[in-house]
């Protein structure tokens, strides 16, 4: 059997960082297994000047996917670095996937499970594990507030995640409660699941005041969980306007060395079926 070439596969952002952090990923998993992996983004990555990404352009799947078909190989797998199953993984990567099938119908593309694995509410317990480990570097006091913020979605199996995790963390950590909200979410009744929002969490009761910790269920650094970005705004609005007197976030998931362990799973995981 040919041995496939892995792409390790984001999102994308337009911040060099999670380019850069995406390829130390990528560094990282093929040690660990001696397969080829690359660093591959869905969309937007591609536009990040190379001088930024020291000489080296970023590439997409479309793009990379056209350039190794070109080459004389045929056989892939896509590892998707996404917490739960976004639009994006369930969606547009199979699409591009029955796109390129048209043209080359030798190709064969295994697309892997995702980091919260198939079962949405009961997801892998090593993320919770990851934060709980992030959680106590902060040196959590008595009285102190933890909650868990993620982008928000419009994907209800997403959202499943999210809270599944949250209540796995808050047995990690011996607490009542550690809160789930989101950065941001669509208008409507429709994605009200997304709420508490971090910018409001000072309306939810017996929560505001104090030391907050939150947990960040992020995995890159970008326009929204990195340094500056979307969430630090947040997070220094709620302190100006008093509904928290200290809020530390945690680092970002792509830096716990428990990630590349969850990575090599499902990567043995889609590896071990048969197309």
């Amino acid at each position: 059997m040919t041995t496939p070439i892995v792409f390790l596969v984001d999102n994308g952002s337009l911040r060099p960082q999670a380019t850069i952090g995406l390829r130390c990923l990528a560094e990282g998993l093929a040690g660990r297994t001696g397969l080829r992996v690359e660093a591959v983004s869905l969309l937007h990555s591609h536009k990040i000047a190379a001088d930024k990404l020291n000489g080296v352009p970023a590439t997409i799947v479309k793009r990379r996917l056209r350039e190794c078909l070109a080459a004389g190989h045929h056989e892939f797998v896509c590892l998707p670095l996404f917490l739960g199953p976004s639009l994006a993984i369930a969606d547009y990567l199979p699409q591009v996937v029955d796109e390129f099938s048209g043209e080359y119908p030798e190709l064969k593309v295994r697309i892997a499970s995702v980091l919260a694995g198939e079962d949405f509410d009961a997801p892998d317990p090593r993320l919770a594990q990851m934060l709980a480990d992030q959680v106590r570097a902060l040196q959590p006091s008595p009285g102190m507030k933890v909650a868990l913020v993620d982008h928000g979605t419009p994907i209800i199996e997403v959202n499943r995640v999210r809270n599944a995790v949250a209540r796995q963390l808050s047995s990690e950590l011996d607490l009542p409660l550690v809160l789930p909200c989101s950065m941001e979410r669509r208008e409507g009744g429709a994605y009200a699941f997304n709420d508490p929002l971090l910018e409001k969490l000072g309306s939810v009761e017996d929560f505001a005041g104090g030391r907050l910790i939150l947990a960040m269920f992020f995995l890159l650094p970008g326009r929204h969980a990195g340094e500056g970005g979307d969430v630090a705004e947040i997070c220094e609005g709620l302190i100006a306007e008093g509904t928290f007197g200290q809020i530390q976030n945690t680092p970002l998931l792509g830096e716990h060395p428990m990630l590349l362990e969850i990575l090599e799973d499902r990567l043995r995981e889609v590896i071990s079926r048969k197309i």
